[in-house]
């Protein structure tokens, strides 16, 4: 039996110009995810990240740890999804980044003032009332993560591992897909997935297993402030 393992991505820039460069944070956290696969002996032939900066400094970090020197294939099907464009929507004013910082400031509490925005924006997008609005509507994105988890299925070794670097959003998605879970609670589990969490699909003969989601120990017990979810 194969196995497939899902990393999100560590802490990327939350509030910078390059939201999707990691945190000195994040490449803690891509290290240690590394460091934790090792310890249970993965040990892929290759490894799998999204296009964006954030999956692809983390692979390097965790393969780093993991002292493997192994070719990277990149895959824009597990790419998350444009926050921007979702955010943009609900709120055109919020375009200008700069409008959107002060506002979220002014509440007193950036982060919880963002998140409960970012929520009703994302309902909205799943919601698919107004799919003509979005540069990739909820139900195009939710397509492009199962075919994506078809062709990841293909790739795993019978035997082995496949370790693929990549988003909450996506991750959320396959499993909520593979829980036979309705679209408004598929992101019910994006809300509570660590940075560098690793989620786990078994792969064998008689389809797919999810074993584990949103394993984090590595991060929580090692350093607590290393646990984000952001």
């Amino acid at each position: 039996m194969g196995a497939l393992y899902l990393i999100r991505h560590g802490q990327a820039s939350f509030g910078s110009q390059n939201y999707d460069a990691l945190s000195p944070v994040g490449h803690q956290q891509g290290y240690a995810v590394g460091q934790a696969l090792k310890a249970r002996g993965v040990a892929p032939e290759v490894a799998v990240a999204g296009t964006m900066q954030r999956h692809q400094e983390t692979a390097r970090a965790a393969l780093s740890a993991m002292a493997l020197d192994v070719p990277m294939q990149l895959h824009a099907g597990v790419n998350e999804f444009d926050h921007e464009n979702v955010i943009e929507v609900a709120e055109p004013r919020y375009a200008d980044k700069a409008v959107m910082m002060a506002e979220m400031a002014a509440s007193g509490d950036p982060r919880r003032a963002f998140q409960t925005f970012f929520q009703d924006a994302v309902a909205r997008w799943v919601g698919g009332n107004h799919d003509a609005e979005y540069a990739e509507p909820w139900s195009a994105f939710k397509l492009r993560c199962v075919a994506a988890l078809d062709e990841l299925v293909r790739q795993t070794p019978a035997k082995g591992h496949l370790v693929v670097f990549t988003s909450g959003g996506v991750i959320s998605v396959v499993c909520a897909h593979l829980l036979g879970l309705h679209d408004s609670q598929a992101f019910t589990i994006n809300w509570t997935l660590a940075n560098a969490g690793i989620t786990k699909i078994n792969v064998g003969r008689d389809g797919l297993h999810l074993l584990s989601v949103n394993e984090h120990a590595h991060v929580e017990g090692t350093q607590p402030s290393l646990l984000t979810y952001r």
